[in-house]
């Protein structure tokens, strides 16, 4: 069997020709299978084939408790992942017979609950943006669009003019795996969208080329991921809002506020376009949160008080 340095170039290559990974992937690879290959070169590990479930799981704890910038469990489990294709690739190969890393758990993750608005802020900052200003006017018929369908920003930047059903109020989202979803709209979105198509997408699209794209740059050209961002966080700041706002900030406040106000989780799982209703109900542990501290601080028997 050839030394695991030669076999870690080996799949290195394989990783940049074969599999065509970014560059940044690929160096993420490259950082934590080296770090992997040492640490075994320290253990006394040359022979691979001798690598079993513990070993595996000793050095992601090795990770976590070092005195330098130990990382935490969702970097181990970054890094698992990257000895997980490692290992499948020996397997592949022939060099190894079993790919003892399926059986290694991943690092327990902390449960972090998403940071919503709330309706008070939320509606600060759709006021932020006035003006009959052109790109006033596409801030905020984006701003309306995002918190009333709870849409990735990847999803708003991606939608075409004939998304928008103007019969039904609705808009037809493409999700991941291009899955498409029908998400109503509501009266504010409508009448913001509304007013940008007929005042102020006309005089973009003239100055690009053709392109179907609903939201456009003054250039004509189909929004950008970053120029989204930068519209929330722009609007953020004349909104006066402490907190870190972004696109998913908006859909966390999408998400808490239906369910906040009665709708079914499975409902809200159907707008958000989640595959699982598991994910949807993280945000009913956001609302019980709400509602616990609401009753804690309004009902005068919630807690005992020093007489």
């Amino acid at each position: 069997m050839s030394s695991p340095d030669v076999l870690l170039e080996r799949y290195l290559r394989h990783v940049g020709i074969e599999r065509g990974l970014s560059a940044n992937t690929q160096s993420a690879y490259r950082r934590d299978l080296i770090s992997y290959v040492e640490w075994l070169d320290v253990q006394g590990v040359t022979d691979l084939s001798a690598i079993s479930v513990p070993t595996v799981t000793e050095y992601l704890a090795s990770l976590a408790t070092r005195a330098e910038n130990p990382l935490t469990s969702s970097s181990q489990s970054r890094v698992l992942s990257s000895i997980r294709g490692f290992h499948r690739f020996l397997v592949e190969e022939g060099v190894l017979a079993v790919d003892i890393t399926t059986d290694v758990r991943r690092p327990k993750l902390p449960k972090s609950l998403p940071k919503a608005l709330t309706i008070d802020q939320v509606l600060a900052l759709l006021g932020a943006v006035s003006g009959d200003d052109p790109v006033a006017i596409r801030d905020r018929a984006f701003l309306e669009f995002m918190y009333a369908t709870g849409a990735r920003v990847s999803e708003a930047t991606a939608l075409n003019v004939d998304d928008v059903n103007a019969v039904d109020d609705a808009v037809r989202v493409r999700g991941k795996g291009s899955k498409q979803r029908i998400v109503p709209l509501g009266s504010y979105a409508r009448a913001a969208i509304d007013d940008y198509l007929v005042r102020v997408r006309p005089m973009f699209a003239v100055r690009g080329g053709s392109t179907p794209a609903l939201f456009l740059g003054p250039r004509g050209g189909r929004l950008s991921r970053q120029s989204a961002w930068l519209i929330i966080q722009s609007a953020a700041e004349k909104a006066h809002l402490s907190a870190h706002v972004s696109p998913h900030t908006l859909r966390h406040s999408f998400a808490t506020h239906l369910l906040a106000g009665g709708a079914d989780v499975r409902v809200v799982q159907e707008l958000l376009g989640h595959s699982s209703v598991a994910t949807t109900q993280i945000y009913t542990l956001v609302t019980a949160d709400t509602l616990r501290e609401s009753y804690r601080t309004a009902h005068p028997r919630a807690t005992l008080k020093n007489q």
